[in-house]
């Protein structure tokens, strides 16, 4: 009878012990933000705004290196004119 009341002492401590973890996990930021249906729409509009803008910085920065790297090697005969030819489309497009 002493074995089985110390068990269910036990238990009943893990118990305890496991809903207080499961109110201090309640109390997190993470299932505030995830409760509510507007900041979810909000945090991933702001994670679209986010990623979009680091897509056309890097896209802005690859093209000016490609076109730096491409303006260098005007002085092989077959790629020079398509070079050439390249650099002013591009130089066309951005008047």
């Amino acid at each position: 009878m002493v074995k089985k009341n110390n068990i269910l002492e036990k238990k009943d401590h893990e118990i305890n012990k496991l809903s207080e973890a499961i109110k201090s996990l309640n109390n997190n930021n993470i299932f505030k933000i995830y409760n509510s249906t507007k900041k979810i729409l909000f945090m991933s509009f702001l994670k679209g705004l986010a990623s979009g803008l680091g897509w056309i910085i890097g896209a802005t920065i690859l093209v000016s290196i490609l076109t730096f790297a491409l303006s260098q090697i005007q002085f092989i005969p077959i790629l020079g004119e398509w070079v050439s030819k390249l650099i002013t489309e591009i130089r066309k497009f951005d008047r």
